[in-house]
C-alpha cells in the first residue's frame, strides 16, 4: 500500500430542495423570477374566513 487513503463515494440521498424542479439554467431562473413577480403577492394574501372554514368542517368529517 503507498499510504493513500482509499476514498468511498457515499450514495447520496434525494432531499427535498434536491427533488423540487429548480433549474438554475438561465431559463429557469428567469421562468423563477417571473413567477415569483406575478403570485408572490397572492400567495402572501390571508386565506378567506369561507374557505378556512370549508377546510375545517371537512376535515372534522
Amino acid at each position: 500500500m503507498n499510504g493513500s487513503k482509499k476514498h468511498t463515494q457515499e450514495a447520496k440521498t434525494p432531499t427535498l430542495e434536491n427533488a423540487t424542479m429548480r433549474d438554475e439554467t438561465p431559463f429557469g431562473i428567469w421562468l423563477s423570477r417571473g413567477l415569483h413577480k406575478l403570485f408572490d403577492d397572492i400567495a402572501h394574501e390571508p386565506i378567506p374566513e369561507d374557505l378556512l372554514k370549508l377546510i375545517e368542517d371537512d376535515r372534522t368529517r
